[in-house]
């Protein structure tokens, strides 16, 4: 009894210490702020040695005091400690490879001209050494697969050639006198030829006339077609592999055994889009040419197996645009391209071939979680490989035979970690290589909940709900929705940071976010995903609205305090709820459709697909569906953002939407982000983006005054 009740002693008081520290711990974090989003880190890339005892990358660093990042490379070795390996605040390291032999990598710097030239370094010793010195800068590089040669493009970029040195460096002298530059190359298996691209001819003429002033800008303007050339290393004589004006190369790779070549072709006809993209192989020893799809959809995601008997590829599923992304595979000696996946009611993402060319491994978005699944490419039996969810993407690295993991979660940003196939689904097991953000730890964070509700027609349909960091059961909260772009995409289970989603911003604020799935979302199925076909906004607008009642019945959300915001499709349906419900206190609609018939002429969008057929068949369906029609119904006040230059949703769109709010007496801003397309990415502007969107909601929700404080923005210049 005696020792019992000492154990019984040890653990409580073992208890309230470890209660004391975590809450001591948990009360010196801070919230996050606008300039945390800002701050926040990217890996840039990253390389396994050949030997499998190191990992580099390059990670990103935003300097927000100057409006621009800078990167740097970290080396790590397999189980150790990260560790920085250049310090140059003035330049960018980035697109960094292993010599065969693993003693040291290569990476391009750019210079302060941002001319970037290509260094080696000794991971060890941090030994460096500037291996070119091109007048304009190298393009690109890459080693011969023997690693005999080094080869990079090099000169005036209007005139780019090929170059090659020593593989451990040296000496460069040009291999090519192409007529015209060249855009991209690939080595040869063999290593005894390099494949390259160049377009067919430059047209003198109408450079000429620009120079003169005759700079009249011609919609759909003839294109002039990109081909394949290979150049001999040893004789140094070209050939042309491919030719003709049915189509331009896009994009090309190369079969293992080297006898293979596939690409995607984009027609030069003057009217055509990508949707005609289609992809062809070429068989390198008799040069015949088959086309392997014929559609009017997307392609893409090349990949032949290691034994080269097949090539895989993604399509829209039945190769009608929309459907569900399936893998399909053809067979490089001729035959019948076979669907996989055909059971499997989710897009699927090609990662890798099992060595032995039988499977592929793939990703897919399920609900609001990614796992990695694997299919025979005899039977299409499926298999899933992880089940723990959250964001998680497996790349194999061709030359060691590791594989890198990057994974997210809630709470932890993007990184990323090495495992062998059997410990795929044992996150224990796996090895981290690298802490990118670490600063995160400091930070109070909202609670992630993954929330379902019923539809108005039955539905179910799903979202993640983010507390308050100081959320407290039966506390009602103001309420900020949150609807995505696309809509084909869905907000999933990893962190959020950035300009558009800051929902931890949000929650150290005192709001709860809540980010629906909406009708049109991607992971839950074809016919979930095809919800918006006909009638874009009455199913996911009835969905996002459901989801609302749900929070405010489970007590969560306060009905008189909430706001609605989104960019692009979730502009869209935050134009859409300006003119359906008065229910919001404020909203925030960034590059959203005000007149779909403008927005037809102005882009064609995915209009055809969405309201099913062009206006000049469906007039009157068009106006229905166009929150200008319904402009009268406005009383929320609302925040319109624009790219200056934004050619998916053009600013014209914002421009109708603020007329008629102005001329209908709806309190109303506009703010235009000057050369910027449909993301902004200037950090000064995000920021602005990020103070302007939150006080609006500040000022309307909470009755706080004041909008965008121009003298603490330029405050925080001096802050950082």
């Amino acid at each position: 009894m005696r020792r019992s009740f000492q154990v019984t002693i040890s653990i409580l008081v073992m208890f309230l210490i470890c209660s004391h520290t975590s809450a001591r711990s948990e009360a010196q974090k801070r919230a996050m702020t606008f300039l945390d989003i800002i701050e926040m880190r990217q890996c840039w890339g990253g390389d396994i040695s050949p030997d499998g005892k190191w990992f580099i990358y390059s990670i990103i660093t935003p300097v927000w005091s100057e409006n621009k990042s800078g990167s740097d490379i970290y080396a790590t070795p397999i189980g150790g400690k990260p560790r920085q390996v250049t310090f140059t605040k003035d330049r960018g390291e980035y697109s960094l490879n292993w010599y065969k032999d693993s003693s040291f990598f290569a990476f391009l710097s750019e210079s302060p001209e941002n001319k970037p030239q290509i260094f080696l370094m000794h991971p060890d010793s941090g030994e460096t050494r500037q291996t070119t010195d091109d007048e304009y800068g190298v393009g690109s590089y890459g080693w011969s697969k023997d690693y005999k040669y080094l080869a990079y493009l090099g000169g005036d970029p209007g005139k780019r050639q090929i170059w090659i040195m020593p593989g451990k460096g040296g000496r460069a002298g040009k291999i090519t006198a192409h007529k015209t530059f060249i855009n991209s190359f690939i080595w040869s298996p063999d290593s005894k030829k390099i494949y390259f691209t160049a377009i067919d001819y430059v047209d003198s003429i109408d450079e000429e006339r620009k120079v003169k002033g005759f700079d009249v800008i011609i919609k759909n303007a003839a294109k002039i077609p990109s081909h394949i050339w290979e150049i001999d290393i040893d004789s140094g004589e070209e050939r042309r592999v491919t030719g003709g004006r049915e189509y331009s190369i896009i994009e090309f790779i190369v079969s293992d055994d080297g006898t293979k070549l596939a690409f995607i072709g984009a027609p030069t006809g003057r009217y055509s889009t990508w949707f005609d993209n289609e992809i062809y192989m070429l068989d390198l020893s008799t040069n015949n040419i088959s086309r392997i799809t014929d559609n009017s959809t997307w392609e893409g995601n090349l990949s032949f197996s290691p034994d080269s008997r097949w090539l895989a590829f993604t399509i829209e599923e039945n190769e009608i645009y929309m459907n569900l992304d399936k893998i399909y595979i053809a067979p490089t000696d001729g035959g019948k391209t076979k669907k996989l996946l055909g059971n499997f009611d989710y897009d699927g993402w090609i990662s890798h071939w099992n060595a032995e060319s039988s499977a592929i491994y793939f990703t897919a978005a399920v609900g609001v979680n990614y796992h990695l699944y694997r299919v025979s490419i005899e039977n299409d039996e499926i298999e899933q490989i992880t089940n723990f969810g959250n964001c998680v993407w497996f790349f194999k690295d061709e030359d060691s035979g590791k594989f890198i993991i990057a994974y997210s979660d809630p709470e932890n940003p993007e990184d990323y970690y090495c495992s062998e196939p059997e410990n795929f689904n044992a996150r224990n097991n796996w090895i981290r290589l690298t802490d990118i953000n670490p600063q995160v730890k400091d930070l109070s964070l909202g609670a992630y909940e993954t929330i379902r509700w019923k539809s108005i027609d039955g539905t179910t349909v799903e979202g993640i709900l983010v507390k308050p960091t100081t959320y407290q059961e039966g506390k009602r909260y103001p309420l900020i929705v949150q609807v995505h772009s696309g809509p084909a995409i869905s907000y999933i289970n990893y962190f959020e940071a950035s300009s558009a989603n800051y929902v931890h911003v949000f929650a150290a604020n005192d709001y709860a976010v809540f980010q629906p799935n909406y009708r049109g979302s991607t992971g839950y199925g074809d016919r979930f995903m095809k919800g918006a076909l006909g009638n874009y906004f009455r199913l996911g607008f009835e969905d996002i609205m459901t989801g609302v009642d749900h929070l405010i019945e489970s007590g969560i959300a306060h009905p008189d305090s909430m706001g609605i915001m989104g960019w692009s499709a979730g502009g869209m349906f935050s134009n859409w709820a300006l003119v359906s419900t008065d229910r919001f206190k404020a909203i925030s609609s960034g590059a959203g459709v005000a007149n779909w018939i403008s927005l037809y002429a102005q882009t064609r969008f995915a209009c055809e697909y969405y309201l099913q057929g062009n206006p000049y068949d469906n007039w009157e369906h068009y106006i229905d569906l166009s929150p200008l029609k319904h402009i009268k119904n406005a009383r929320t006040p609302t925040l319109i953002h624009f790219g200056e230059n934004d050619s998916v949703i053009p600013i014209s769109q914002g421009d109708e939407l603020y007329m008629a709010l102005r001329k209908m007496g709806v309190p109303t801003e506009f703010i235009v982000y000057p050369n910027t397309g449909h993301n902004v990415s200037d950090m000064r502007y995000q920021m602005v983006k990020m103070q302007a969107e939150f006080n609006w909601f500040e000022r309307w929700i909470r009755g706080k005054e004041g909008w965008i404080d121009w003298e603490d923005l330029i405050d925080t210049l001096e802050q950082d």
